[in-house]
């Protein structure tokens, strides 16, 4: 939604898969044009990095990952919506080091936004798997007639 918000108003932004955008950087390295790769994003005001959580914990993809934060970081916005407290990024981010450093610099001019809800993949799959039809919590009791 906020992101829906933001190219109503105008704005340029990127949603992807944290996975994909760190993939075709560490390409972009290897073929020296991580540079370029990295300046081409600075054209979306807000990039949006959907599944953190699944970037290996491979050090090569921690550490583009790290660069692509600082990159961005006091430049651009970044959004990461993520079901990991950030006090469990030491799953995403194997190097203590690192870790605390792209924290640092994703947590000094943030904005956070802790949701204690259910996922919206999580309901909607839930609902297709009841089917059409009202809830069972909202189902008509039937009485047995005598």
């Amino acid at each position: 939604m906020i992101g829906l918000a933001l190219v109503e108003a105008g704005f340029k932004l990127l949603f992807t898969c944290t996975t994909d955008l760190v993939q075709k950087l560490q390409v972009a390295r290897r073929d020296l044009g991580l540079e370029a790769a990295i300046s081409r994003l600075d054209r979306f005001d807000l990039l949006i990095l959907d599944d953190l959580a699944y970037v290996t914990k491979d050090r090569a993809e921690t550490s583009m990952l790290f660069e692509l934060i600082s990159a961005r970081y006091e430049r651009r916005s970044l959004i990461i919506p993520t079901n990991q407290p950030v006090g469990e990024w030491g799953r995403i981010f194997p190097d203590p080091a690192l870790m605390l450093a792209a924290v640092d610099r994703l947590v000094h001019h943030a904005t956070i936004f802790e949701m204690n809800v259910e996922s919206y993949q999580s309901r909607t799959a839930l609902d297709r798997k009841r089917g059409p039809g009202r809830p069972p919590t909202r189902a008509t009791i039937k009485t047995a007639e005598a």
